[in-house]
């Protein structure tokens, strides 16, 4: 998904000063090579003959040990410091002359390109200052710590998997920067400096012998590398994910490919559902038979919607953990867990089919026990509730129709009141039913 300078930008950085400066184009201080001379700034603000720059080491001292870092910010290497700071007074901290954002891109107009695909969360939400200094450093382009160590205080699950798995990606220890853009991509929705299947290209060429065979002569160089290999290291040979699909473990792909000589040889031999239900025809079944069918199954993607086909991460060849693969479609239910005063344990930690059936079920909200007092019996001793009726013969005062349950005072998703009441516990929730002592 692409997106233009004049809206999509401007999504991709709402919140963030840096938004209406990258939408403006370059504003305030001109480019270094077009920066006015030492002089003119001397005049600007009236600076003694020959102060330029020195007269702030003068009370900023601690800055003569910064001007013997390897990496100097070109501004203060020059001694410009009121290229970046007022002299005499700002509404902006440490006297900057415009906010951050607005001042970096005055000469770093085209870090973020005009289309980007992506744009790196640390510019996006930090600016550039989350990841460098903007006056020295012992590190290349002035980077608080040195690129790897910097990436993974960030992406620490990445880190943590690099250190440990028994496959090593070449590229990863030379530094994210070899295939990612650190600040935005105009190719990728990764950040990757080019796409995927020419970056990949680069270094593992696909017309080579080894990898024709490897690949049992399946045009791969059309497909897309990460649906199978982990790009960034993995306990399996050829580097793939953990949880592979059997056929290809097995090096089946003509179990579901057309045969890799065929003008469409990436194609499946059947579309949709039918493609899986070959081997995976209980599953199907079961889910075609309940009287309610979670949609993403009954449509032309079917099953593709939340497992992948190869090879993933996540156990069951989900395409990634429930909160994000569920939350595609019930991003509602997952801001209000965030939001929740209470957390509820399975939420919290996208356990959703703790409580619901994946594919289908009989009950109401796809429930995985048809009785609610059940369902939440498994984790939850509904009998002890501090004798409060609940249960078949409790009449809900409310609507005679109904039985008190669990959901009669609760919301499994969270509320903003504490223990995902529906109302405050200390007076409004018990009077809904109690009217009588209503105050």
């Amino acid at each position: 998904m692409s997106f233009r300078r004049s809206d999509g930008l401007l999504a991709r950085l709402a919140g963030s000063a840096m938004a209406s400066v990258l939408l403006a184009g370059p504003v305030g201080a001109a480019p270094p090579s077009a920066r006015p001379a030492a002089e003119a700034d001397d005049a600007k603000f009236k600076l003694k003959p020959g102060a330029h720059g020195k007269v702030c080491l003068g009370c900023h001292s601690d800055f003569e040990d910064k001007l013997k870092l390897p990496a100097i910010h070109t501004p203060v290497k020059a001694g410009a410091c009121v290229d970046c700071h007022s002299p005499h007074a700002s509404d902006h901290g440490k006297m900057l002359a415009k906010p951050p954002e607005a001042i970096c891109v005055s000469c770093h107009a085209t870090i973020v390109p005009a289309e980007a695909k992506s744009v790196h969360a640390a510019l996006r939400k930090g600016g550039c200052v989350a990841c460098h200094d903007p006056h020295a450093s012992p590190n290349k382009n002035q980077l608080l710590k040195p690129v790897g160590e910097l990436c993974v205080g960030c992406h620490q699950d990445i880190g943590a998997q690099i250190a440990k798995v028994k496959f090593h990606h070449p590229p990863v220890s030379t530094g994210c920067v070899t295939c990612h853009d650190p600040h935005a991509s105009a190719k990728s929705e990764t950040l990757l400096v080019r796409d995927q299947g020419s970056l990949c290209a680069s270094c593992h060429k696909p017309d080579q012998p080894a990898m024709t065979k490897a690949h049992m002569g399946y045009p791969v160089s059309k497909g897309r590398c990460t649906s199978c290999h982990d790009p960034h290291g993995s306990d399996a040979q050829a580097m793939l994910w953990p949880s592979v699909h059997k056929p290809v473990a097995t090096r089946s792909c003509g179990q579901c490919h057309n045969d890799p000589g065929s003008a469409n040889a990436l194609k499946t031999k059947r579309q949709g559902i039918d493609v899986c239900r070959g081997c995976h025809g209980e599953v199907v079944g079961d889910a075609m038979n309940a009287k309610r069918l979670h949609w993403p199954v009954a449509d032309k993607i079917a099953c593709l919607n939340c497992h992948g086909p190869h090879a993933t991460k996540a156990p069951k060849l989900v395409r990634g953990p429930l909160t994000s693969v569920c939350g595609n479609c019930h991003a509602d239910t997952i801001r209000r867990q965030e939001r929740s005063e209470t957390k509820h344990p399975p939420v919290e930690s996208g356990d959703c089919t703790s409580c619901h059936a994946p594919h289908g079920s009989d009950n109401p909200f796809l429930l995985a026990a048809p009785d609610e007092l059940q369902l939440c019996g498994t984790c939850h001793d509904w009998q002890n509730h501090t004798g409060h009726p609940i249960g078949p013969k409790a009449v809900d005062p409310r609507n005679k129709n109904l039985t008190v349950s669990c959901e009669s005072c609760h919301r499994a998703h969270g509320t903003e009141f504490k223990h995902f009441a529906h109302l405050d516990t200390k007076g409004d929730l018990c009077v809904q039913c109690h009217e009588r002592f209503r105050r």
